[in-house]
């Protein structure tokens, strides 16, 4: 099979059997951050005006209870500093895949870290709740609660004096958002609002560093991707609350000093990941016989991505968190001009699906039952490819795992993970 041979400076598509044979002429206007706010003022104002009555709701499933003096004490013991550790951070989405990567990676050096996840049912909590032990093994307290939730972000505050805040939590994925918008507003928008106001107010103030996403890029047709193009057209609801993030980021951080790093994230995969990804349901439908659909453009091309091996990631966010400088205000009143960064953190190796679909049935020993359809409507683009010079020259950030050695270390840890819970479930 013939290979993706992206340039490897940035320019133009080389238009080949990968990529879709249309252009975009690229307008010299760009959006402005008034026009952004006003996108963003418009999904709040929908969340608000629409309330799902169905159980995609994603409301957490179990009752948050926290506070106390018990709490609070695990609260300040997670949060304590061991041997060689500097910073004292928390971590939304602690039980999600990145989240928890991030979690084992800081306390495993000896930062004091505090997580809160709202566990919610987007995917199988079941998966949530084994990464959550995980963490608990390790001394990381996952406090259960929602970043919508001022009073829960304030008392952590009051209890712990976080140095940094890596911001994980959000509504994934970009086809769910055709089925429930308003988890992503809630989550994206509405949730990312509610925390920026607690770290506005927060004496010290931490420094910030959140996910955004390589989606932010949407029709974009220059490659390699970088931060300096054009993300004003995004291709799905999901994107366009990720730009959204960026522009309110840009709008605290002017106002009241915050320190704000966005981190793009290109196609993220690896153990412990997230089940609603291609090449995890790949691998559960190889492996029942199930028929797996394989995205193509037209006159067949195929669909590519950047896969970025979840080690790579969780050290492009650590260099974040630690070359993030402190920021500038105080109680709500900024002091001083404040740091306010974007860095695409990929593999720069874009690889067709149909490439990892191949990896997979070597791996896994079965041939896949597999069907090439038209790529739909519903926000997929045909190809992701990230330019890091930024992150390689500001946060060191350097990727080594190619897909298929990623690949195979998780395929590795899905047939024993998938293994041990049947066997647990008989």
């Amino acid at each position: 099979m013939s290979q993706l041979n992206p340039p490897s400076t940035p320019g133009k598509l080389k238009t080949d059997k990968y990529y879709p044979l249309h252009s975009h002429r690229l307008r010299p206007h760009r959006i402005t951050l008034f026009s952004t706010l006003f996108l963003a003022l418009i999904l709040v104002f929908f969340y608000l005006s629409y309330s799902p009555s169905s159980p995609s709701s994603l409301l957490p499933r179990r009752s948050m209870n926290w506070g106390g003096s018990k709490w609070e004490s695990r609260v300040r013991s997670s949060a304590k500093l061991r041997t060689g550790g500097r910073l004292t951070v928390l971590v939304t989405g602690a039980a999600g895949f990145v989240g928890t990567h991030v979690s084992l990676a800081l306390r495993s050096r000896g930062d004091g870290v505090i997580g809160i996840d709202n566990f919610n049912d987007y995917y199988d909590t079941k998966l949530k709740k084994d990464r959550n032990q995980l963490l608990e093994k390790s001394g990381i307290f996952v406090v259960e609660g929602d970043i919508n939730n001022k009073e829960l972000l304030v008392k952590l505050f009051d209890v712990v004096p976080f140095t940094h805040v890596m911001h994980l939590a959000a509504q994934a994925g970009v086809r769910y958002a055709m089925k429930n918008p308003a988890s992503y507003v809630h989550s994206n928008i509405a949730g990312f609002v509610n925390l920026l106001e607690v770290c506005k107010s927060a004496n010290p103030q931490p420094a910030i560093v959140w996910a955004s996403s390589s989606s932010v890029y949407g029709l974009n047709s220059k490659v390699p991707f970088s931060e300096k193009d054009r993300t004003d057209r995004p291709a799905s609801l999901y994107a366009a609350t990720k730009k959204a993030g960026e522009e309110i980021a840009h709008t605290y951080n002017h106002i009241y000093g915050l320190s704000l790093t966005g981190l793009r994230f290109f196609t993220v995969y690896g153990p412990w990941g997230r089940p609603d990804m291609a090449y995890f349901f790949f691998t559960k439908d190889i492996l029942s016989g199930k028929q797996i659909k394989i995205f193509e453009g037209l006159n067949h091309s195929s669909v590519a991505r950047d896969f970025t091996y979840i080690d790579d990631i969780v050290q492009g966010c650590l260099g974040a968190l630690d070359t993030a400088k402190k920021s500038t205000g105080s109680g709500g009143k900024k002091k001083g001009p404040a740091q306010l960064r974007v860095f695409n953190l990929g593999n720069t190796s874009p690889v067709p699906v149909t490439r990892l679909v191949s990896i997979l049935e070597k791996l896994l020993i079965v041939k896949a039952n597999k069907q090439m359809v038209p790529i739909p409507r519903n926000g997929d683009v045909m190809f992701t490819h990230a330019n890091i010079s930024s992150a390689q020259r500001e946060l060191g950030y350097k990727p080594t795992t190619d897909l298929e050695k990623g690949l195979k270390k998780f395929v590795h840890w899905y047939l024993k993970y998938y293994s041990s819970s049947a066997k647990r479930s008989s």
